[in-house]
């Protein structure tokens, strides 16, 4: 795998690559608006999955006040429209940097320590 998704750009005009992870849950990696340099788009990125999708245990549903008919396993957990939940870091270049090095360890020897 070379890459994770083409290269879009979104209706605020930020490049952004669209992707699954290894669960198939949707995820992105985008530009971020933040004007620390000369233009936005080059200071920091979003990174993450694109929705929380929260859950609850079928048996815990009642008590958490969410209705179901499921018999097993996790079921929806409905959060208000006014309620945010933030699923993406918001990583600047030191970070993207940093967070690099400790990934290509990882890729090269199983450990996230970098020399």
């Amino acid at each position: 795998m070379k890459r994770l998704g083409p290269q879009q750009t979104n209706g605020r005009g930020f490049k952004q690559v669209k992707f699954r992870d290894y669960c198939d849950v949707p995820c992105s990696l985008q530009a971020s608006s933040l004007a620390l340099y000369t233009q936005p788009g080059i200071s920091a990125v979003w990174l993450g999955i694109d929705d929380a999708q929260p859950k609850v245990m079928h048996q815990d549903a009642a008590r958490v006040g969410v209705k179901s008919d499921a018999t097993e396993g996790w079921v929806p957990y409905p959060i208000p429209e006014e309620v945010l939940l933030t699923t993406r870091m918001h990583l600047n270049r030191k970070q993207v940097a940093a967070l690099i090095r400790h990934l290509q360890a990882w890729l090269e020897n199983g450990s996230f320590v970098v020399k």
